[in-house]
């Protein structure tokens, strides 16, 4: 029986629910993961990955990872590593069912050779020009190929031969015989095999014709013993073929289901877009922070329980929609507030000397690690007579309501003092320090007397800190969704302003013991990772997403409209 995870009302599992009561498969539930390996993964195969893992772990069955590599033109083994990376750190395990389509690239010809063998196949001449030329329209019929009626004999032979290698790219193709009038333009005698002289990753030298996808992805699930054969919607049309084939050779028959794909605002999630903006250089690498990977995101601090309970809230839909880049962050932040250590850091410093606290004199403060988690403890954090504060907590005549530091004005200093500001020194026109005072008596961040300050302020002592390169990651492109403009190529919407890099940041010594992809809060300024280009001669911190909750005020202001 399903777990009470899978009771949860979404159409998919309403389907297993119902194959279950049924027997339809003998009780069992086996998913698949099938990424084709010519790109690295995105934010919406987490989708499809959280979905078909999460559905096998609900139901307690099984979910593979297997990989669609029927196209050696396009895929790579750095791809594949990067999938199997990806897909461990989202936090799950395909145990030993680890495949590759190529695995069964034998018996696949062998499938092709039997549908050869009962007419329903045959080998066509044709350039790729007059095949397109001759499929029709959605509003007329094909017309038949002139090698439609080859002998099966004849068939069998040029296809042997097509394995052989005695033709170039492109001079044959199999076919599939099934209905050049079919208003389903995939059942048009559709291509199962293409010749290609290339070499393949897994399989090396060994083919040079290979399987279309509408071919092996059914085959692969019917080897597999797949019960539930999930895809997102742009496969639906594809159904008929995927059960024609499997019923024309007279197989194990999964289901195919159809959902919707996920589409997130002020992003691009289209491999061949996202390779564009690899290839081109307008980002640095699919790793680039920018970008919707699952390696982008991990790299910029995204956390893989953050994303995975974006996936679950976003849910199970049949029609295609567009998510707001802002939920993610809400889901990103709300993990985050939990887990992440907090430090203090200067990103943009501004020297402030504490006219009457001796030079030689050091104090530890304590800071809490994590409010939101008291387990997480305490740490220590110097105080002396340098500090540096961020250069807007500073203002010389503020306006109404800015609150933060200002000649003659008293705050507070996180975890210290009320520290009062009794000069600004300028070089050029330019403030660039401060002379204040302290009161001895408010060590802690209280007063005695009981008097009130309308801020508080991070610092660092200048004299402990440490030299970091900070990087503020802002969306990639400046439209909600740059691919759907007609008249404009996407890349015109890219944002200029998507990173800004500041390299003369001060950090609390504290954050010397981090390592590479730690996830941390600087207090006041947003949630940052340490970079994985970090190291000890050189701290580089990424920003992962600010700490104000752009979501929370859109909702708020949505449900300000309806009321």
């Amino acid at each position: 029986m399903p777990s009470e995870e899978a009771e949860a009302h979404d159409f998919i599992r309403d389907i297993i629910n119902e194959d279950l009561r049924t027997n339809k498969y003998g009780g069992r539930v086996h998913t698949r993961f099938p990424p084709e390996p010519n790109g690295y993964l995105h934010i919406g195969h987490a989708k499809s990955i959280c979905l078909n893992f999460g559905i096998a772990e609900d139901y307690k069955g099984k979910c593979n990872l297997r990989f669609d590599d029927t196209n050696p033109a396009k895929e790579e083994e750095e791809y594949v590593r990067s999938i199997i990376e990806d897909v461990r750190w989202l936090g799950f395990d395909w145990e030993d069912r680890l495949f590759f389509a190529s695995d069964y690239f034998d018996q696949m010809y062998d499938y092709a050779v039997e549908l050869v063998k009962r007419g329903k196949a045959y080998v066509d001449d044709s350039t790729a020009d007059e095949i397109s030329r001759t499929r029709g329209t959605l509003t007329s019929p094909g017309q038949k190929s002139p090698y439609r009626d080859r002998s099966i004999e004849e068939n069998l032979d040029v296809f042997t031969r097509m394995r052989a290698g005695e033709f170039g790219d492109g001079e044959k193709v199999l076919r599939a015989k099934i209905d050049m009038s079919h208003p389903n333009m995939n059942m048009r005698d559709p291509i199962v095999y293409r010749i290609l002289h290339a070499s393949h990753h897994n399989t090396g030298e060994k083919w040079c014709i290979y399987p279309m996808y509408d071919w092996a992805h059914g085959l692969e699930d019917s080897i597999e013993n797949i019960t539930h054969s999930i895809c997102t919607l742009e496969f639906e049309n594809h159904r008929p073929l995927y059960d024609w084939f499997l019923d024309q050779i007279e197989v194990y028959h999964p289901q195919q289901i159809e959902f919707a794909r996920l589409n997130i605002t002020y992003t691009v999630m289209s491999k061949r877009m996202l390779k564009q903006l690899v290839d081109e250089g307008h980002v640095n690498g699919w790793d680039d922070p920018r970008l919707p990977t699952i390696s982008g995101m991990r790299r910029r601090g995204y956390s893989p329980a953050a994303i995975r309970n974006f996936c679950k809230r976003i849910g199970v839909a049949k029609v295609n929609s567009m998510v707001d880049f802002e939920f993610l962050e809400y889901c990103i932040r709300e993990d985050l507030n939990k887990t992440a250590p907090r430090f203090m850091g200067v990103l943009q410093p501004l020297k402030v000397v504490i006219e009457n606290y001796p030079d030689d004199k050091v104090e530890e403060m304590e800071a809490v690690n994590n409010p939101e988690d008291p387990s997480a403890g305490t740490r220590k954090v110097p105080f002396s007579r340098e500090l540096c504060i961020e250069e807007e907590d500073f203002m010389e005549e503020p306006p109404k309501k800015f609150y933060r530091l200002a000649p003659g004005r008293e705050v507070r200093f996180r975890y210290a003092y009320f520290v009062k500001c009794k000069e600004a020194i300028k070089q050029n026109g330019k403030v660039v320090e401060l002379r204040c005072t302290v009161d001895p008596d408010t060590r802690g961040g209280n007063a005695p007397d009981g008097r009130k300050v309308k801020s508080t302020l991070h610092w660092v002592s200048a004299r402990h800190a440490m030299d970091a390169e900070v990087r503020l990651y802002d969306k990639l492109f400046t439209e909600k969704d740059p691919a759907g403009h007609k008249d404009a190529d996407f890349k015109d919407f890219i944002n200029p302003n998507s990173l800004e890099v500041l390299t003369s940041c001060k950090i609390e010594p504290a954050v010397k013991n981090l390592k590479p992809l730690d996830r941390i809060q600087f207090e006041r300024l947003g949630y940052f990772c340490v970079d994985p280009d970090s190291n000890s001669e050189k701290l580089i911190f990424n920003r992962t997403v600010g700490l104000r909750d752009t979501w929370a005020k859109i909702q708020k202001q949505q449900q300000q409209k309806t009321t």
